[in-house]
């Protein structure tokens, strides 16, 4: 009987040590963390989700997405994660503020989400780049008023564009028409370019790449993910979630958000395959996941710039 006190005090200290340990410290390390920001009060970080990607949240969970999927980088002396283009630096508690919970995740049998946002496209990646004809004659800015003309540029004679040339058939044509012509009297290439910007969509808000694919991680290449993993990625095992798209006729106009599809999923004429609520939700959930802002507390993995001509290096 006289060791059953030491027992009761040594399990007593086992616990509250562990509880210590694993709750208290923890606690007051991160209970209190606030969303940063700068000294006016802006560019807050992390911000609350809209209601859409909230919503989203709760169909990622629903579905098991968390089972295969992680959002947590780990830091480049433990993990290669950050060499894997996953993020640009290492989860912090900060990040996950507004997450309840939150969504770790311990497996990766698909790619880390953490920052699956911030791959999204740009609005110009797909701008076509100016012909340089069309640069020159756009950018070229008439004289003051006042000023003399520019002497015209003397070309040898015999050239095309020289007086002593013949006419070009071509270039009177695209003089008739207003166009400028190209190099050598040719059509210039820039009502070629913008009709086919016009057709094909390619431009500042173009969503399809030149062969009407969907871009990369934009909202329509998530949706054919979502629909049929494997027309993206024909190795994938991630499972297909069609039950969260319908197959209606379409009545009048084609929806805007209707999936493109390929192959034996292309819908029948006069059908269109569209997402659900819940599918547009777990899209604009996946878009705003994003944890590439800076961390006062987190040392960024991009290399430092070098120091000014003249100046030493500490």
């Amino acid at each position: 009987m006289k060791g059953v006190v030491p027992l009761f005090v040594g399990i007593f200290g086992t616990f509250a040590f562990s509880w210590a340990g694993l709750a208290l410290i923890p606690s007051m390390q991160i209970g209190h963390l606030q969303p940063q920001m700068d000294e006016e009060g802006n560019d807050v970080y992390p911000a609350p989700q809209s209601g859409l990607a909230e919503r989203g949240r709760r169909v990622y969970t629903a579905n098991g997405c968390v089972y295969c999927h992680t959002q947590q980088v780990r830091p480049d002396y433990a993990a290669s994660d950050i060499k894997r283009k996953w993020g640009q630096r290492r989860s912090a508690p900060r990040d996950y503020l507004f997450d309840r919970p939150v969504l770790l995740g311990r497996m990766r049998t698909g790619p880390d989400l953490a920052n699956v946002g911030k791959r999204a496209p740009s609005d110009d990646v797909n701008a076509p780049a100016p012909d340089s004809t069309t640069a020159a004659t756009v950018g070229a800015s008439p004289p003051p008023p006042g000023a003399a003309a520019p002497p015209p540029a003397q070309t040898p004679p015999g050239t095309p564009g020289s007086p002593s040339a013949e006419p070009d058939p071509a270039a009177g044509a695209t003089a008739e028409a207003g166009v400028p012509p190209g190099p050598g009297g040719a059509p210039s290439p820039a009502p070629a370019v913008a009709a086919q910007t016009a057709e094909t969509g390619a431009g500042p808000t173009a969503t399809t790449s030149p062969d009407n694919e969907p871009l990369e991680y934009s909202a329509a290449w998530h949706h054919r993910h979502l629909y049929d993993p494997r027309s993206v990625n024909p190795w994938s095992t991630m499972p297909s979630f069609r039950f969260l798209y319908e197959k209606r006729r379409i009545t009048g106009e084609a929806a805007a958000d209707a999936l493109k599809l390929g192959g034996p999923d292309v819908a029948p004429d006069g059908w269109e395959v569209v997402p659900t609520y819940d599918a547009r939700a777990l899209v604009a959930y996946l878009m705003s996941l994003d944890q590439s802002h800076e961390l006062k507390e987190v040392r960024g993995a991009s290399p430092a710039s070098p120091p000014a001509p003249g100046k030493a290096v500490k």
